[in-house]
């Protein structure tokens, strides 16, 4: 990987208009979907939130509470709510620096979040910071890319991904976990694994090849 790639919030500032009409709806609706029934009411963070699409499945019963480091992503996601008609609290800020006290909420998700945080320091302190603002006992949901896809099998920890922004193509950097490495870490965090999984798409029975990382876990 390129030296100058680097995580970067101008690329995502570029990427979210174009982001808002390509994945308008979640990847992840059918897990969302079910987790919203499962935890059914309480409030709700949604860590590195994008334009918005992670929260339609919680705008009944939820208080919902959002952020990114992107100020155009949240621009997205305000517009996003106001579409589908629920209320959200939305700010710009760092996964590794939440603007909120100790044991705030009864949940949260953390979807294709923590793969943009270069080096395991800023990834641990992300997960330590998720433990700290959640209550004891609550859940949370996180999803990576999966180093072990067959799209990466040739590929480094590290990469960046492109978007063609208008007339000229970005550079997304991603880190490529392995399950068992997303696993170790939340585990070092202090989190207990509940369930590893596939993302709802994928068919083959063995997990390990799967393009995403799904963890259910617990304070």
């Amino acid at each position: 990987m390129p030296a100058e790639i680097v995580p970067d919030k101008s690329v995502f500032d570029q990427m979210a208009l174009g982001w808002y009409s390509f994945r308008h709806y979640s990847i992840f609706r059918p897990e969302l979907e079910n987790l919203a029934v499962r935890w059914q009411k309480g409030r709700l963070l949604n860590i590195g939130c994008g334009h918005g699409s992670d929260f339609l499945p919680f705008r009944v019963g939820f208080d919902l509470y959002g952020l990114d480091f992107s100020a155009e992503m949240i621009k997205m996601a305000r517009r996003y709510s106001h579409k589908f008609e629920f209320p959200v609290n939305l700010q710009v800020a760092d996964a590794c620096h939440l603007p909120f006290s100790d044991n705030s909420f009864h949940y949260a998700v953390a979807v294709a979040s923590y793969h943009h945080l270069k080096g395991r320091s800023n990834q641990l302190a992300a997960l330590l910071e998720l433990k700290r603002v959640i209550k004891p006992g609550a859940e949370a949901f996180l999803t990576v890319w999966n180093r072990c896809q067959p799209r990466f099998w040739f590929a480094g920890k590290e990469t960046a991904v492109p978007w063609k922004a208008k007339e000229k193509v970005i550079q997304r950097y991603y880190y490529l976990f392995t399950y068992w490495e997303f696993e170790g870490l939340v585990k070092q965090a202090g989190f207990r694994v509940l369930k590893s999984f596939a993302e709802n798409n994928y068919n083959l029975p063995v997990k390990y090849f799967s393009r995403n990382i799904c963890l259910l876990v617990q304070k």
